[in-house]
């Protein structure tokens, strides 16, 4: 059985709803501690996937996910490198995706841990919480949303703007088509950065994004807060029922690391 490690601790607030999507998808999720995973990082080397939820850790002191992303990079680094050559998975949501730009695993370009993009603080000024449209790169390598190519989720979330170093790295991101998610009008259009349909206001509306690989992503929208078909808005007068659009994302890193893992 696939083995997923989500983190938790320190202000951490969605893995509960995470470890229960991935338990829907048929893993078999472990809820683990930050500060055990620092005291004893061999737990990645009995894990397929490894899952850093979204909240608010360590109150978003700094910056959202810097002081998390601080405590990873220098206490796990090697160890999350030789996670990532051994072909395995890893996801960051909201939070997760923050604590990811700011340690430097992603992009990875060159497999190296280095900041080249960041998310910062909405243009719109505060907190959003809304539900928006997804486009996705289906020429992307990313494993994690095979066979999707439009979703429907939400967002919570104060500093979600991406924003690249330069120009010659957005630029990489596109020709690699590292670009997996970007905020859109309907399933042919995207945002073009008008408010709220690009609820934040990210450069070229990208609202995740993949290593080369393609293993690894990065995204600020929830799938885990879309599990079941009852958590969306207009779920009743819709007359939507089963299972959530979010668990595709989910299925699918189980999926791809059953047969390659």
């Amino acid at each position: 059985m696939v083995k997923v490690i989500v983190l938790t601790g320190f202000g951490i607030n969605c893995e509960k709803e995470t470890a229960h999507a991935f338990y829907k998808a048929g893993a078999e999720p472990l809820l683990i501690h930050l500060n055990d995973l620092l005291e004893n990082p061999t737990i990645l080397d009995t894990s397929h996937i490894f899952s850093i939820p979204g909240g608010f850790s360590f109150g978003d002191d700094i910056a959202s996910g810097r002081i998390l992303a601080n405590r990873l990079k220098y206490r796990l680094e090697s160890q999350i490198l030789k996670f990532i050559r051994d072909g395995k998975l890893i996801i960051g949501i909201c939070n997760g995706f923050q604590v990811m730009v700011k340690m430097g695993i992603l992009p990875l370009f060159d497999n190296k841990f280095e900041q080249n993009v960041t998310l910062s603080h909405n243009d719109s000024g505060r907190f959003e919480d809304r539900w928006v449209k997804l486009k996705i790169n289906t020429k992307s390598p990313c494993v994690w949303t095979t066979n999707i190519d439009f979703i429907e989720l939400p967002v919570r979330h104060g500093e979600g703007k991406f924003i690249s170093k330069d120009s010659k790295i957005l630029n990489e991101l596109h020709s690699k088509n590292q670009i997996v998610l970007q905020y859109a009008r309907d399933r042919d259009t995207l945002a073009n950065g008008e408010y709220p349909l690009n609820p934040n206001g990210s450069v070229d509306d990208i609202a995740g994004i993949c290593d080369p690989s393609g293993r690894i992503l990065g995204m600020m929208p929830h799938p885990e807060a879309f599990w079941d078909m009852t958590l969306h808005p207009q779920w009743n007068r819709k007359k939507l029922k089963g299972e959530g659009e979010g668990m595709k994302i989910f299925r699918n890193g189980i999926e791809y690391a059953t047969k390659n893992l």
